[in-house]
Protein backbone atom coordinates (compact mmCIF):
# COMPACT_ATOMS: atom_id res chain seq x y z
CA UNK A 1 0.00 0.00 0.00
CA UNK A 2 1.18 3.66 -1.04
CA UNK A 3 1.84 6.33 1.53
CA UNK A 4 -0.48 8.11 -0.28
CA UNK A 5 -3.43 5.95 0.52
CA UNK A 6 -2.12 5.72 3.79
CA UNK A 7 -2.67 8.95 4.09
CA UNK A 8 -6.54 8.66 2.96
CA UNK A 9 -7.19 6.20 5.65
CA UNK A 10 -9.60 7.42 8.78
CA UNK A 11 -6.83 7.70 11.51
CA UNK A 12 -8.25 4.87 13.47
CA UNK A 13 -8.93 2.72 10.44
CA UNK A 14 -4.41 2.98 9.44
CA UNK A 15 -3.88 2.80 13.50
CA UNK A 16 -5.80 -0.28 13.58
CA UNK A 17 -4.15 -1.80 10.34
CA UNK A 18 -0.52 -1.35 11.61
CA UNK A 19 -1.21 -3.14 14.61
CA UNK A 20 -2.49 -5.85 13.14
CA UNK A 21 0.43 -6.32 10.57
CA UNK A 22 2.26 -6.29 13.69
CA UNK A 23 0.18 -8.85 15.31
CA UNK A 24 0.42 -11.71 11.76
CA UNK A 25 4.71 -11.01 12.20
CA UNK A 26 4.62 -11.67 15.75
CA UNK A 27 2.36 -14.96 15.07
CA UNK A 28 4.63 -15.78 12.30
CA UNK A 29 7.59 -15.77 14.94
CA UNK A 30 9.12 -12.76 13.31
CA UNK A 31 9.81 -9.08 13.90
CA UNK A 32 9.09 -6.45 12.60
CA UNK A 33 12.47 -5.36 10.86
CA UNK A 34 13.49 -2.02 13.11
CA UNK A 35 16.55 0.29 11.73
CA UNK A 36 19.38 1.35 13.84
CA UNK A 37 18.64 4.15 16.65
CA UNK A 38 19.92 7.32 14.25
CA UNK A 39 21.59 9.41 16.96
CA UNK A 40 19.53 12.77 18.04
CA UNK A 41 20.02 16.36 16.86
CA UNK A 42 21.34 18.44 19.56
CA UNK A 43 19.17 21.24 18.81
CA UNK A 44 15.41 21.44 17.27
CA UNK A 45 15.19 24.92 15.65
CA UNK A 46 11.75 26.27 14.98
CA UNK A 47 11.77 29.62 12.76
CA UNK A 48 8.26 32.12 12.83
CA UNK A 49 7.04 35.50 12.42
CA UNK A 50 8.14 37.77 15.28
CA UNK A 51 7.54 41.37 16.91
CA UNK A 52 9.00 43.19 19.19
CA UNK A 53 8.10 43.70 22.46
CA UNK A 54 8.83 45.61 25.49
CA UNK A 55 12.61 45.08 23.92
CA UNK A 56 12.06 41.27 23.19
CA UNK A 57 10.85 39.73 20.66
CA UNK A 58 7.38 37.97 21.22
CA UNK A 59 6.51 35.46 18.16
CA UNK A 60 2.85 34.97 16.07
CA UNK A 61 0.43 33.22 17.25
CA UNK A 62 0.42 29.50 18.71
CA UNK A 63 4.37 29.47 18.73
CA UNK A 64 3.80 31.83 21.42
CA UNK A 65 1.65 29.75 23.45
CA UNK A 66 4.22 27.06 22.99
CA UNK A 67 7.07 29.15 24.00
CA UNK A 68 4.84 30.39 27.23
CA UNK A 69 3.54 26.47 28.13
CA UNK A 70 7.06 25.06 27.88
CA UNK A 71 5.86 21.53 27.59
CA UNK A 72 8.26 21.19 24.27
CA UNK A 73 10.97 22.21 25.30
CA UNK A 74 10.64 20.43 28.98
CA UNK A 75 9.97 16.89 26.76
CA UNK A 76 12.99 17.83 24.27
CA UNK A 77 15.36 18.63 27.35
CA UNK A 78 14.40 14.89 28.28
CA UNK A 79 16.29 14.09 25.53
CA UNK A 80 19.39 15.94 25.69
CA UNK A 81 17.87 18.04 22.87
CA UNK A 82 17.69 21.56 23.17
CA UNK A 83 14.97 23.82 21.40
CA UNK A 84 16.06 27.28 19.77
CA UNK A 85 13.63 29.70 18.61
CA UNK A 86 14.75 31.80 15.19
CA UNK A 87 12.80 35.10 15.08
CA UNK A 88 11.68 35.95 12.20
CA UNK A 89 10.51 39.94 10.66
CA UNK A 90 7.85 40.06 9.14
CA UNK A 91 8.95 42.25 6.59
CA UNK A 92 10.82 39.09 5.06
CA UNK A 93 9.24 36.48 6.64
CA UNK A 94 9.06 34.16 3.78
CA UNK A 95 12.74 34.56 1.76
CA UNK A 96 14.26 34.59 5.37
CA UNK A 97 12.36 31.31 6.49
CA UNK A 98 13.05 29.85 2.67
CA UNK A 99 16.90 30.55 3.14
CA UNK A 100 16.95 28.75 6.81
CA UNK A 101 14.92 25.86 5.21
CA UNK A 102 17.37 25.55 2.21
CA UNK A 103 20.42 25.75 4.31
CA UNK A 104 19.12 23.22 7.19
CA UNK A 105 19.47 25.89 9.71
CA UNK A 106 16.13 25.45 10.91
CA UNK A 107 13.88 22.22 10.82
CA UNK A 108 10.25 24.06 11.03
CA UNK A 109 8.65 27.28 10.39
CA UNK A 110 5.42 28.76 10.92
CA UNK A 111 4.33 30.54 8.06
CA UNK A 112 2.01 31.14 4.80
CA UNK A 113 0.99 29.49 1.74
CA UNK A 114 2.34 31.43 -1.03
CA UNK A 115 6.59 31.20 -0.02
CA UNK A 116 6.12 27.66 1.46
CA UNK A 117 5.12 26.70 -2.12
CA UNK A 118 7.81 29.08 -3.78
CA UNK A 119 10.97 26.63 -1.84
CA UNK A 120 9.60 23.50 -2.34
CA UNK A 121 9.18 24.52 -6.30
CA UNK A 122 12.07 25.56 -6.29
CA UNK A 123 13.72 22.18 -4.72
CA UNK A 124 13.52 22.64 -1.01
CA UNK A 125 12.11 19.42 0.49
CA UNK A 126 9.72 20.86 2.89
CA UNK A 127 5.98 19.53 3.69
CA UNK A 128 2.63 20.88 5.57
CA UNK A 129 2.27 18.89 8.76
CA UNK A 130 -0.61 21.05 10.41
CA UNK A 131 -2.90 23.73 9.54
CA UNK A 132 -2.92 26.93 11.48
CA UNK A 133 -6.51 26.96 11.49
CA UNK A 134 -9.39 28.53 9.16
CA UNK A 135 -6.56 31.15 7.56
CA UNK A 136 -6.15 34.79 7.41
CA UNK A 137 -8.75 37.87 5.80
CA UNK A 138 -8.09 39.81 3.43
CA UNK A 139 -9.56 42.92 2.84
CA UNK A 140 -9.74 46.09 0.21
CA UNK A 141 -9.70 49.39 1.52
CA UNK A 142 -10.10 52.48 -0.75
CA UNK A 143 -8.37 55.94 0.26
CA UNK A 144 -10.78 58.55 1.93
CA UNK A 145 -12.62 60.74 -0.21
CA UNK A 146 -12.73 57.95 -2.78
CA UNK A 147 -16.54 57.41 -4.09
CA UNK A 148 -16.02 53.58 -4.45
CA UNK A 149 -18.30 50.88 -3.17
CA UNK A 150 -16.69 47.71 -5.05
CA UNK A 151 -13.60 46.12 -6.91
CA UNK A 152 -15.92 47.03 -9.79
CA UNK A 153 -15.86 51.35 -9.06
CA UNK A 154 -11.84 50.82 -8.90
CA UNK A 155 -11.19 49.62 -12.40
CA UNK A 156 -8.70 52.19 -14.16
CA UNK A 157 -7.32 53.11 -10.74
CA UNK A 158 -4.17 52.50 -8.83
CA UNK A 159 -4.49 49.62 -6.86
CA UNK A 160 -1.63 48.42 -4.33
CA UNK A 161 -0.67 44.77 -3.48
CA UNK A 162 2.32 43.28 -2.54
CA UNK A 163 2.84 40.75 -5.33
CA UNK A 164 4.21 37.10 -4.14
CA UNK A 165 2.57 37.61 -1.02
CA UNK A 166 -0.69 34.54 0.06
CA UNK A 167 -3.40 37.57 -0.09
CA UNK A 168 -2.78 37.72 -3.89
CA UNK A 169 -3.98 34.92 -4.79
CA UNK A 170 -7.42 36.24 -3.22
CA UNK A 171 -7.16 38.78 -5.09
CA UNK A 172 -7.45 36.69 -7.71
CA UNK A 173 -10.21 34.93 -6.97
CA UNK A 174 -12.22 38.37 -6.25
CA UNK A 175 -10.56 39.75 -9.72
CA UNK A 176 -11.90 36.04 -11.22
CA UNK A 177 -15.89 36.36 -9.84
CA UNK A 178 -16.20 39.86 -11.52
CA UNK A 179 -14.67 39.31 -14.79
CA UNK A 180 -11.74 41.26 -13.85
CA UNK A 181 -7.79 41.47 -14.32
CA UNK A 182 -4.86 42.68 -13.01
CA UNK A 183 -4.34 44.63 -16.32
CA UNK A 184 -7.49 46.67 -15.62
CA UNK A 185 -6.06 48.60 -12.65
CA UNK A 186 -2.89 50.45 -12.28
CA UNK A 187 -0.79 47.87 -9.77
CA UNK A 188 1.82 48.98 -7.64
CA UNK A 189 3.47 46.87 -5.93
CA UNK A 190 4.34 47.28 -2.30
CA UNK A 191 4.70 45.98 0.56
CA UNK A 192 2.23 46.34 3.60
CA UNK A 193 3.65 49.84 5.27
CA UNK A 194 4.68 51.42 1.97
CA UNK A 195 0.91 50.84 0.86
CA UNK A 196 -0.71 52.13 4.05
CA UNK A 197 1.65 54.83 3.78
CA UNK A 198 0.77 55.46 0.15
CA UNK A 199 -2.89 55.48 0.82
CA UNK A 200 -2.82 57.57 3.97
CA UNK A 201 -1.08 60.10 1.38
CA UNK A 202 -3.67 59.81 -1.37
CA UNK A 203 -1.12 58.57 -3.69
CA UNK A 204 -2.64 55.04 -4.42
CA UNK A 205 -6.70 54.57 -4.34
CA UNK A 206 -6.83 50.77 -2.79
CA UNK A 207 -4.91 48.68 -0.96
CA UNK A 208 -5.55 44.89 -1.03
CA UNK A 209 -3.96 43.50 2.23
CA UNK A 210 -4.96 41.42 5.90
CA UNK A 211 -6.34 42.91 9.00
CA UNK A 212 -4.33 46.35 9.27
CA UNK A 213 -6.75 47.35 6.75
CA UNK A 214 -9.03 47.66 10.07
CA UNK A 215 -6.18 49.94 11.88
CA UNK A 216 -5.75 51.61 8.64
CA UNK A 217 -9.75 52.31 8.61
CA UNK A 218 -9.77 53.29 12.57
CA UNK A 219 -6.95 56.12 11.46
CA UNK A 220 -8.95 57.22 9.23
CA UNK A 221 -6.82 56.42 6.00
CA UNK A 222 -9.89 55.17 4.29
CA UNK A 223 -12.35 52.81 3.85
CA UNK A 224 -12.88 49.05 3.69
CA UNK A 225 -15.60 47.94 0.54
CA UNK A 226 -14.61 44.21 1.04
CA UNK A 227 -13.41 41.29 3.25
CA UNK A 228 -13.08 37.37 2.57
CA UNK A 229 -16.00 37.88 5.14
CA UNK A 230 -18.33 37.10 2.34
CA UNK A 231 -15.77 34.34 0.73
CA UNK A 232 -14.18 32.98 3.75
CA UNK A 233 -13.39 29.66 1.36
CA UNK A 234 -10.42 32.37 -0.15
CA UNK A 235 -8.94 33.21 2.95
CA UNK A 236 -4.98 32.35 2.67
CA UNK A 237 -3.80 29.72 4.69
CA UNK A 238 -0.73 29.10 7.21
CA UNK A 239 0.72 26.56 8.67
CA UNK A 240 3.55 24.61 10.37
CA UNK A 241 6.26 23.42 7.46
CA UNK A 242 8.84 21.11 8.27
CA UNK A 243 12.02 20.09 6.42
CA UNK A 244 10.93 16.37 5.12
CA UNK A 245 14.89 14.99 5.97
CA UNK A 246 14.25 16.00 9.44
CA UNK A 247 10.91 14.50 9.87
CA UNK A 248 12.08 11.21 8.36
CA UNK A 249 14.93 11.24 10.04
CA UNK A 250 13.33 11.85 13.63
CA UNK A 251 9.66 11.17 13.74
CA UNK A 252 9.78 11.02 17.68
CA UNK A 253 11.03 14.75 17.88
CA UNK A 254 8.75 15.82 14.80
CA UNK A 255 5.60 14.05 16.59
CA UNK A 256 6.34 16.13 19.61
CA UNK A 257 6.59 19.57 17.98
CA UNK A 258 3.05 19.30 16.28
CA UNK A 259 1.74 17.56 19.78
CA UNK A 260 3.28 20.88 21.11
CA UNK A 261 0.99 22.98 18.74
CA UNK A 262 -1.44 21.15 19.08
CA UNK A 263 -1.81 21.34 22.90
CA UNK A 264 -1.58 25.44 22.04
CA UNK A 265 -4.40 25.07 19.60
CA UNK A 266 -6.23 23.46 22.07
CA UNK A 267 -5.46 25.90 24.65
CA UNK A 268 -6.78 28.95 22.53
CA UNK A 269 -9.05 27.40 21.49
CA UNK A 270 -11.06 27.45 24.87
CA UNK A 271 -13.55 30.35 25.43
CA UNK A 272 -12.17 31.02 28.98
CA UNK A 273 -8.56 31.69 26.99
CA UNK A 274 -9.79 33.82 24.73
CA UNK A 275 -8.71 37.35 26.34
CA UNK A 276 -5.62 35.93 27.29
CA UNK A 277 -4.63 34.84 23.40
CA UNK A 278 -5.94 37.93 22.15
CA UNK A 279 -3.48 39.82 24.69
CA UNK A 280 -0.70 38.23 23.23
CA UNK A 281 -1.69 38.47 19.55
CA UNK A 282 -1.98 41.75 20.15
CA UNK A 283 1.61 42.50 20.79
CA UNK A 284 2.10 42.62 17.13
CA UNK A 285 1.36 44.96 14.59
CA UNK A 286 -2.53 45.39 15.50
CA UNK A 287 -4.31 46.60 18.99
CA UNK A 288 -6.75 43.89 20.71
CA UNK A 289 -9.67 46.08 18.94
CA UNK A 290 -8.48 45.29 16.11
CA UNK A 291 -8.03 42.07 16.59
CA UNK A 292 -11.61 41.47 17.77
CA UNK A 293 -12.92 42.52 14.78
CA UNK A 294 -11.10 40.70 12.41
CA UNK A 295 -11.89 37.17 14.38
CA UNK A 296 -15.37 38.34 14.37
CA UNK A 297 -15.24 38.55 10.81
CA UNK A 298 -14.10 35.02 10.03
CA UNK A 299 -17.55 33.91 12.07
CA UNK A 300 -17.97 29.91 13.27
CA UNK A 301 -17.36 28.98 16.78
CA UNK A 302 -13.84 30.67 18.97
CA UNK A 303 -12.53 27.19 18.50
CA UNK A 304 -12.41 26.68 14.60
CA UNK A 305 -9.95 29.85 14.28
CA UNK A 306 -7.03 27.55 15.66
CA UNK A 307 -7.69 23.54 13.89
CA UNK A 308 -4.26 22.32 12.87
CA UNK A 309 -6.30 19.60 11.08
CA UNK A 310 -5.18 19.20 7.91
CA UNK A 311 -8.79 18.14 6.10
CA UNK A 312 -10.31 18.78 2.57
CA UNK A 313 -10.73 22.20 2.47
CA UNK A 314 -6.58 22.89 3.31
CA UNK A 315 -5.95 20.25 0.35
CA UNK A 316 -7.96 22.02 -1.92
CA UNK A 317 -6.55 25.54 -0.97
CA UNK A 318 -3.28 24.70 -1.76
CA UNK A 319 -4.19 22.71 -4.77
CA UNK A 320 -5.18 26.41 -5.79
CA UNK A 321 -2.02 28.04 -4.20
CA UNK A 322 -0.36 25.42 -6.47
CA UNK A 323 -1.89 26.38 -10.09
CA UNK A 324 -2.05 29.91 -9.54
CA UNK A 325 1.84 30.09 -8.77
CA UNK A 326 2.45 28.35 -11.96
CA UNK A 327 0.17 29.80 -14.57
CA UNK A 328 1.44 32.97 -13.20
CA UNK A 329 5.25 31.80 -13.60
CA UNK A 330 5.91 32.83 -10.02
CA UNK A 331 7.22 29.20 -9.81
CA UNK A 332 8.80 26.94 -12.66
CA UNK A 333 7.35 23.40 -11.70
CA UNK A 334 3.60 22.99 -10.64
CA UNK A 335 3.21 20.87 -7.29
CA UNK A 336 1.30 18.04 -6.56
CA UNK A 337 -0.08 17.97 -2.83
CA UNK A 338 1.09 14.41 -1.93
CA UNK A 339 4.68 16.13 -2.50
CA UNK A 340 3.89 18.91 -0.02
CA UNK A 341 1.38 18.19 2.89
CA UNK A 342 1.74 14.88 5.08
CA UNK A 343 -1.50 15.06 7.59
CA UNK A 344 0.44 11.81 9.93
CA UNK A 345 1.72 13.37 12.43
CA UNK A 346 -1.21 15.98 12.95
CA UNK A 347 -3.57 13.22 12.61
CA UNK A 348 -1.38 10.82 15.16
CA UNK A 349 -1.15 13.76 17.71
CA UNK A 350 -4.83 14.16 17.80
CA UNK A 351 -5.22 10.50 18.68
CA UNK A 352 -2.45 10.73 21.47
CA UNK A 353 -4.03 13.64 23.25
CA UNK A 354 -8.09 12.31 23.13
CA UNK A 355 -9.10 15.58 20.85
CA UNK A 356 -10.99 13.39 18.22
CA UNK A 357 -14.09 15.57 17.19
CA UNK A 358 -13.13 18.62 18.78
CA UNK A 359 -12.46 20.36 15.69
CA UNK A 360 -14.83 20.80 12.88
CA UNK A 361 -12.98 19.64 9.52
CA UNK A 362 -13.83 18.72 6.28
CA UNK A 363 -13.58 14.87 5.84
CA UNK A 364 -10.38 14.34 3.19
CA UNK A 365 -12.25 12.36 -0.39
CA UNK A 366 -9.55 10.74 -1.37
CA UNK A 367 -6.08 10.42 -1.88
CA UNK A 368 -3.99 13.63 -1.48
CA UNK A 369 -3.02 14.22 -5.21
Amino acid sequence: MSTTMFRALPRRTLLTGLIGITAALAACGEKPASAPAAKLPETVTIAAISYTYQGKPTFNGLSQVVINQGWLEGELKKKGVALNWLPVPTSVGGPLINEGFAAKRIDFAGYGDFPALIAKSGGVDIRAITSSGQGNNAYLIVRKGLEAKSIEDLKGKSLAIHRGRPWELTLAKLLDSKGLKLTDFKIYNLNPQAAYSALAAGKVDAVFTLSEAILQEDKGAGTIIWSTKSNPEWKMRTGLFARTEFTTQNPELTQLVVNAYIKAAHWASQPENRAAFLELASRGNNPTSVLERDYANEGGDWNDHFSPIIDQGFINHFDDVSKYTFENKLVQKEVASRDFIDPTFVNQGIDELGLTGFWKETPVTGPVQ
